[in-house]
């Protein structure tokens, strides 16, 4: 822990996140100052609670003097570490961490930290509701629902908190020291803000940095990037592989998933694929990770079966809005990377009308051609992206310049026949024309629920 009564503490970046460590910092006794660059009239519904509890704001910009004047800064997962202001304090020496990072000090019992490019979430969440089903008393948030300093005051040495965490909190970790780590794969995204696919694996890497050996580090035996994760590793390695046998965790054989502890040991059988409630060979995966989380936090297998068993769809992830007329609505929002919407696609074996874009993070699209030349009939286009998906995807696929999410789910509606599949899987980000995925996909399910 550390002491903060009366340090002068700057937070940066008034998200959900940054909201949330202020309080924090400010119920420890520090003299907290919030800083963000948007205008006080769009933080007007944040700033009379910031005020209340004697928090000084700044918004509408940093101001270096504001950033120099702190013993401790503490930034939001949305404020890059290359921030003018940030990069210059660091150069004065002074500390500058993450809400998970300030969070990690103070949380109690066991931590089951989550990351990957794709598959967090489903599998954050699977963790949570198998661990609480066994009866563990366990707390689920990071990069979903609570952020982590929310967690502290119900944490308790006997607690287990599973926690999704994205490469923007692993950027500022120094003592984070989750006991099972997990990383589901590593593929190109967020380039726009890390600058090369490198620093991106670097900042992924850190979920494993202050490991030892009394740890485990859960790793796809499938995924060529995170594969070679096990040789920096101090922690004891486990792989989940989807296509083959695994010396140390899970694997699918003879249509069962199975449990290996140890070297040798025991083959256990745990469920078979048939059971899994989840749609595409991704969630397989999503599944074989979060068996070896659970196998690890000492869960039975039978229980482990039981609740994946009853477990469903996690919101804006593949999920079924509707089936009109012989066609299926499917809304993966969530989807904002070209991978994340290569799996997406490859769950249907063809008649896919695609909706895609959004805000672009650096992509290539052009490796989605094969694919959607075997399986999608059109692709619609949204947002900002647009253009540059429509010169990628030149002559690959028949194209509709939609423009807005309106636009593309009735002309996708006016064009699919029965069997046919409309599936928003944008593979960008949703900051142009949407507050964030969660809204577009709710604008996504709005618009199909009201077509006749």
């Amino acid at each position: 822990m550390m002491d903060l009564k009366n340090k002068r503490v700057l937070v940066v970046g008034l998200g959900k996140s940054g909201l949330s460590a202020a309080m924090f910092l400010r119920a420890q006794g520090a003299r907290v100052t919030v800083s963000d660059t948007r205008s006080a009239v769009a933080l007007a519904q944040e700033i009379p609670a910031l005020l209340e509890a004697g928090i000084m704001v700044e918004s509408g910009g940093h101001g270096l003097l504001t950033f120099r004047r702190q013993d401790l800064i503490v930034v939001s997962p949305g404020v890059p570490m290359d921030t003018p202001e940030v990069k210059q304090v660091v150069a004065f020496g002074l500390t500058v961490i993450g809400e998970l990072e300030l969070a990690s000090r103070y949380l109690q019992g066991q931590v089951v930290a989550i990351t990957g490019s794709n598959g967090k979430t489903t599998t954050t969440t699977l963790v949570g509701k198998i661990l609480s089903d066994a009866g563990v008393p366990t707390q689920v948030g990071g990069n979903i629902g609570l952020p982590v300093i929310d967690l502290v005051a119900k944490s308790t040495p006997e607690t287990v908190n599973v926690l999704e965490v994205s490469s923007f909190q692993l950027e500022t970790v120094e003592e984070f020291h989750p006991r099972i780590a997990v990383i589901l794969n590593i593929t190109p995204d967020h380039l726009d803000r890390h600058g090369s696919f490198e620093r991106y694996v670097a900042a992924k890497e850190r979920i494993f940095e202050r490991q030892g050996a009394g740890d485990a580090l859960v790793l796809n035996g499938d995924d060529r990037v995170t594969q070679m994760c096990a040789a920096r590793a101090k922690s004891e390695v486990f792989w989940f592989s989807g296509t083959k046998a695994v010396r140390k965790g899970a694997f699918v054989r003879d249509g069962v998933i199975v449990w290996v502890e140890k070297e040798g040991g025991v083959t256990e059988p745990v469920m078979p694929v048939s059971e899994v409630p989840l749609k595409g060979a991704h969630n397989i995966e999503n599944v074989l990770a979060a068996v070896c989380a659970a196998r690890l936090a000492k869960v039975s297998a039978e229980s482990v079966r039981a609740s994946v068993a009853s477990f469903t769809a996690v919101e804006h992830r593949l999920e079924l809005v509707r089936k009109l007329n012989g066609v299926e609505f499917y809304n993966d929002s969530k989807a904002t990377n070209v991978d994340a919407t290569m799996k997406a696609v490859a769950s249907f074996s063809k008649g896919v009308h695609l909706i895609l874009g959004g805000k672009d993070k650096d992509s290539d699209y052009g490796l989605m051609a094969e694919l959607l030349k075997e399986r999608v009939k059109v692709v619609y286009t949204i947002g900002s992206a647009a253009e540059k998906i429509e010169r990628q995807l030149h002559g690959v696929v028949k194209m509709v310049a939609a423009g807005t999410m309106e636009t593309a789910v009735a002309e996708a509606a006016k064009a699919a026949v029965t069997g046919d599949v409309v599936l928003l899987s944008p593979a960008c980000s949703s900051f142009d024309q949407f507050e964030n995925y969660e809204h577009r996909g709710r604008v996504f399910r709005q618009l199909v629920n009201q077509l006749i």
